[in-house]
């Protein structure tokens, strides 16, 4: 008599390998993912200038709200700031307003303001990137309804960035932690990346700040873009490739 002995069951990672392989034949290989900062990257210049210049001409906010957004716009690209006080700070000039408002404000001024300064070799790279089939994500300190128009103009995937809480539809001035700056950009891709089922080591990264040294160097082809002087010397010390996307010709609103 001839006993046919059952093979043995596969393990958890024996069964996790089954059902990859499996998901592999039905839907393929997993795209990796293609990250873009906005401002200094995609956009050749610093929104939130542009932002501070066009609320203080429509009177609503003080020179001096200006002067103090000056200073931390200034610290923060330099990573010399704590980044949710200085988040919490700018809330104040749109606390208790309705959410509603402020994104209708942001839709129009990027529409107006920042969309003539995207940089010059930004969408051939967006382009190249879709032509391959990945996903594209807007990872950005941004607000939410700034990187959302920004989305919408280059096409991405998905958004990444700062969030406001908001409370019965209005601001309270504070953010929801963490944000996405420095190594919250890492902690936001790593969880877009565990719920599309990608591994961070076959994506890209295209950033311009020291700030955003954490995720060059988390995922698997960073891409240095118009750096920082900082971040110039890290690139080279650290052997990273640096792009040049030129400037946008428009002039700062005044």
């Amino acid at each position: 008599m001839h006993l046919k002995i059952p093979a043995p069951l596969p393990d958890a990672n024996g069964f996790r390998r089954l059902r990859d392989a499996r998901n592999f034949a039905r839907l393929g290989p997993v795209k990796p993912i293609a990250f873009f900062d906005l401002d200094g990257t995609l956009l050749a210049v610093n929104s939130g200038r542009l932002w501070m210049r066009r609320e203080r001409r429509l009177g609503r906010i003080s020179r001096f709200q200006v002067v103090e957004a000056g200073f931390y716009l200034a610290a923060y690209r330099f990573g010399l700031v704590n980044i949710e006080r200085a988040m919490r700070k700018a809330l104040q000039t749109v606390k208790g307003l309705p959410e509603e408002t402020v994104r209708r404000w942001t839709e129009d001024w990027f529409a107006e303001e920042v969309v003539p300064h995207v940089a010059p070799g930004a969408r051939a790279a967006v382009e190249e990137h879709r032509r391959e089939g990945h996903v594209l994500a807007i990872l950005s300190s941004s607000s939410p309804y700034e990187a959302g128009a920004a989305a919408r103009l280059f096409g991405m995937d998905e958004i990444l960035s700062t969030r406001y809480e908001v409370r019965d539809g209005r601001f309270t001035g504070e953010v929801v932690p963490p944000v996405c700056y420095g190594e919250g950009k890492v902690h936001y891709a790593e969880r877009l990346a565990e719920r599309r089922g990608v591994d961070l080591k076959t994506c890209y990264y295209y950033g311009d700040s020291i700030t955003d040294l954490p995720i060059l160097l988390r995922v698997g082809n960073p891409r240095v873009v118009n750096p920082d002087p900082r971040l110039r010397r890290e690139a080279r010390r650290r052997g990273l490739p640096v792009l040049d996307w030129g400037r946008a010709p428009a002039q700062d609103t005044p």
